[in-house]
């Protein structure tokens, strides 16, 4: 049994009561949706670091802050990764829960071990709750590792690519090194989350297609 009517049987049951055809996208569609929209989003959640509140409300509060943002404004930018109708609660539900388990990992790991180590464990410790729990959550337990290795891989990978660019643009163009960090974040969690989604759902699309 899934979390949030998000199992296969009740997201067939919510698209046969709308009437209206199931919109079901490609893998590749899924991913780009969650790249665009993580992007955004990334970009947007990383203002209050951009915006230097740490010093005003210390490391904690800023990293507070920034969850914020990220919970509050991911719905409208990728709650269609989710199929059937209703899904725009249903993503909140789920995501706003997920992101809570992985920034609390990522801050756990970060601040205890510190620098590249403790990113690096922080981001695999996340992304491993939060891919476990999109898969019970679609109750599909076999989309549990390939969940959180693309949870992980690409992730690592824009966590990467951020920080190569943030480390050759920040001693002459502070702000833009970290506009564009959230970018290559934002695009790689992003293709995670689209991955993520497109193969926890993978007996809904069926019984559906």
């Amino acid at each position: 049994m899934g979390l949030f009517g998000l199992d296969p049987q009740s997201i067939v049951a919510r698209v046969k009561a709308s009437g209206a055809p199931a919109r079901i996208p490609s893998l590749g569609a899924s991913i780009l949706r969650g790249v665009v929209g993580f992007t955004i989003l990334s970009v947007a959640g990383f203002l209050p670091w951009i915006l230097g509140l740490g010093k005003r409300i210390g490391t904690g509060g800023m990293y507070a802050a920034c969850a914020v943002v990220f919970i509050g404004l991911s719905g409208p930018l990728l709650h269609r990764l989710i199929l059937g109708p209703g899904s725009l609660p249903r993503f909140y539900k789920l995501f706003g829960l997920a992101f809570a388990l992985y920034a609390g990992a990522w801050v756990a790991a970060y601040m205890g071990l510190k620098g590249h180590v403790g990113g690096i464990v922080g981001l695999f410790a996340g992304s491993a709750l939060m891919g476990g729990l999109f898969a019970a959550a679609f109750d599909e337990r076999r989309a549990a590792l390939p969940s959180i290795a693309a949870l992980f891989l690409l992730n690592l990978a824009g966590y990467y690519l951020g920080n190569a660019v943030e480390l050759a643009l920040v001693k002459t163009h502070l702000t833009a090194a970290m506009l564009l960090y959230g970018v290559c974040y934002g695009a790689g969690f992003g293709a995670g989350l689209g991955l993520a989604f497109h193969v926890c759902q993978k007996t809904a699309r069926s019984r559906l297609g």
